[in-house]
């Protein structure tokens, strides 16, 4: 069965290591028969949330900017993923201004079940996104039903390798959506 993903990059640079990794989760999404939106935070707009509340009584942000278009893309979904360089062991600053503009939605009917973490780094420590797979899931604790299907990280040395070989690979999908990590380049968390 065909689902609708968005996969959304949060990293402001060109070409970046974090941004090749979503596109390699958007073409084995879509190689898998599955409809993708490819979203790059990349020349949009995104003001901080400014904790007013208002949008927890109007179901609508006072802020509008690019959040507001993303917004309904992400509640029409079915799957969720999102991409992040990390920086200082944490997600970048733009994907949790994303997810903090994306208040509106907890008042809302969403379609979404199901959620990727997509992450590198400069470390290739185990320990590197846990502190940015935290702030995931705590997002994600908001939305009844919902969870993190698993993760996905990549260290400097290995992606670096990987970059200049220019052996990126689309991700390859099983039945039912589940990630399969295949190849010796990804560190995979899966948090099922």
């Amino acid at each position: 069965m065909s689902k609708k993903v968005v996969v959304i990059s949060s990293s402001l640079r060109a070409n970046s290591n974090s941004e090749k990794l979503a596109e390699s989760f958007a073409k084995g999404a879509r190689e898998a028969g599955n409809e993708v939106e490819f979203i790059s935070l990349k020349g949009k707009k995104l003001a901080f949330c400014i904790g007013c509340l208002t949008c927890q009584n109007t179901g609508h942000c006072v802020i509008k900017d690019d959040a507001v278009e993303i917004e309904p893309k992400v509640l029409n979904s079915d799957v969720v993923a999102f991409a992040s360089p990390i920086y200082y062991y944490e997600m970048s600053g733009q994907l949790k201004t994303l997810l903090d503009r994306l208040n509106p939605m907890y008042a809302k009917k969403f379609n979404f079940r199901e959620v990727y973490f997509l992450s590198t780094a400069g470390d290739d420590r185990e320990e590197t996104p846990y502190r940015a797979l935290s702030g995931i899931k705590g997002w994600i604790e908001c939305f009844e039903g919902v969870s993190l299907k698993g993760s996905v990280f990549c260290g400097a040395p290995k992606l670096l390798l990987m970059v200049m070989q220019s052996s990126m690979k689309p991700m390859k999908w099983e039945k039912e959506f589940k990630l399969e990590f295949y190849s010796n380049c990804f560190i995979g968390y899966n948090l099922l």
